[in-house]
């Protein structure tokens, strides 16, 4: 397992080690303590989470507050996305910033996100399934978000916004200056 610190504080991508042969090949997705040892961080989850959509949804910027706030260690199972973590902590140094990365069958690769972030992704490939490794439970009152289109985080969702498909919650989240978090 590799760990790779990313400009947004608290979060990481994962690589596993992967291991190939003429049967195939096998990696260790996921090891709390070694989690802990490369980051420092608290890698207990407690719900996980699927789910597949289709190329051009938007899913996000989502976020639980409070006492439901979660960390999510995501991957993409099948297909490709470009995901992304935006810091929401007004106590941190990157707080108002944001960093996207592709996650996609092929390469395998895990994204860290800490409490305290918005998450999203959009699906690059004919469809994807997306998993979610939670630290929390969610709660519907809990809910918080960010508009996807937000003019000041600007954030390249790798899609023509022709393609993009929302939910109507998406839709209608609140703007960064806003604060719904």
């Amino acid at each position: 397992m590799k760990i790779e610190a990313t400009p947004l504080q608290d979060c990481y991508i994962i690589e596993p080690t992967l291991f190939e042969d003429a049967r195939g090949y096998f990696y260790e997705k996921y090891n709390e303590q070694k989690f802990q040892e490369l980051t420092g961080m608290n890698g207990h989850f407690v719900q996980d989470n699927i789910s597949r959509s289709s190329y051009g949804v938007l899913r996000g910027l989502h976020l639980q507050k409070g006492a439901h706030a979660q960390a999510k260690l995501v991957s993409c199972l099948e297909g490709s996305v470009f995901d992304v973590a935006v810091d929401l902590r007004e106590d941190s140094p990157t707080f108002g910033q944001w960093f996207g990365t592709e996650l996609s069958a092929e390469n395998k690769r895990q994204f860290y996100v800490p409490r305290g972030f918005g998450h999203g992704f959009s699906v690059l490939s004919e469809s994807a399934v997306f998993a979610y490794k939670c630290d929390n439970y969610y709660n519907k009152e809990s809910e918080g978000g960010v508009l996807w289109c937000d003019p000041e985080l600007n954030i390249n969702w790798h899609l023509p916004e022709s393609a993009i498909i929302l939910s109507d919650k998406d839709k209608i989240q609140p703007t960064f200056a806003e604060g719904n978090f």
